[in-house]
């Protein structure tokens, strides 16, 4: 009896130490779970939210709903940054004339990417006199019509750039073919934030019936100026409430209703006066005085 009370007991201190060690490695360290792993590079949560940080705010809140897009980022990074070692590449020490005519990037890494790109895509790709004048033909109209002679260099650059993108997403293509990237869905499921909610249909056709002016926001949460436009269309919902109503339907969601008001970019922001009749609109952000000036105008109330 006593012997089987012992082995319970060693088993439970088993148990006890399992739990422990899980909590203490797992629970505990959550930013050193491995989030991907790049030809056995582990690419962490914790580094995967230190770089997210290191961006621009409103970027940041679409990455954080769309983890996958950013991890891709990153992924091929370290794949270019892999090359780069493969290659023998490595930093030349900046010279006072060097830093004198050019920033220097941020990090050694960044560096040594710079060194990789000059090797691969320093020759310019070629442009044929064949193709400037055949996108001359179908962009005349948004050069405000000026003679091809004026704008060929201009045009020759921009075949260029386009050329030389198509190369590089090439080659990343084909790091990646050859690579083994391994990514845990699960967790990467687990980081992403919940995107922000929009209106529905329904709630724009009763808002319109309301006797008030509202202001509509057809936008997108992938759009970057429609996200930078978030907080002020917020505020003025707030500090007018009652007095105005505003929405944000996402086009994506309702195209439909998208068409119906001949939705072309994003974001535009459609003006409704208090009898449901569309009095304005503006493409493009627009700052909280013009917009809450606007809703002055078509009778909000002060």
């Amino acid at each position: 009896m006593r012997r089987k009370k012992v082995v319970v007991i060693a088993a439970a201190a088993v148990l006890l130490a399992g739990a422990l060690s899980f909590y203490f490695f797992y629970l505990r360290t959550p930013g050193q779970q491995t989030l991907a792993r790049v030809n056995g590079e582990k690419i962490t949560v914790e580094q995967f939210h230190r770089e997210l940080g290191a961006i621009e705010n409103t970027l940041q809140e679409m990455y954080k709903e769309e983890p996958a897009v950013f991890l891709d980022m990153i992924v091929t990074r370290v794949l270019l940054l892999h090359e780069a070692k493969k290659e023998g590449l490595s930093v030349p020490a900046k010279t006072y004339k060097d830093a004198a005519t050019a920033p220097s990037p941020s990090s050694p890494e960044e560096a040594l990417l710079e060194e990789l790109m000059k090797k691969k895509f320093s020759t310019p790709p070629k442009v044929t006199q064949e193709e400037i004048e055949t996108f001359y033909s179908l962009f005349k109209t948004q050069m405000g019509g000026k003679p091809l002679s004026e704008v060929a260099p201009f045009v020759q650059q921009l075949i260029q750039e386009g050329k030389q993108r198509q190369e590089v997403e090439r080659f990343v293509e084909g790091l990646r073919k050859n690579a083994k990237v391994e990514v845990d869905q699960g967790r990467l499921k687990k980081i992403a934030v919940k995107p922000p909610d929009s209106n529905t249909a329904d709630e724009f056709k009763k808002a319109v019936t309301e006797g008030k002016p509202v202001l509509v926001d057809f936008g997108a949460n992938s759009c970057i100026p429609c996200r930078q436009m978030r907080p002020i269309l917020k505020e003025i919902d707030k500090e007018y409430a009652g007095k105005t109503k505003v929405l944000i339907i996402d086009v994506y969601k309702f195209p439909d209703l998208a068409r119906e008001y001949k939705v072309q970019l994003i974001p535009t922001l459609v003006f409704f006066d208090a009898k449901g009749k569309e009095s304005f609109r503006h493409v493009g952000v627009m700052d909280k005085n013009t917009i809450v000036a606007k809703l002055k105008e078509m009778g909000m109330a002060t």
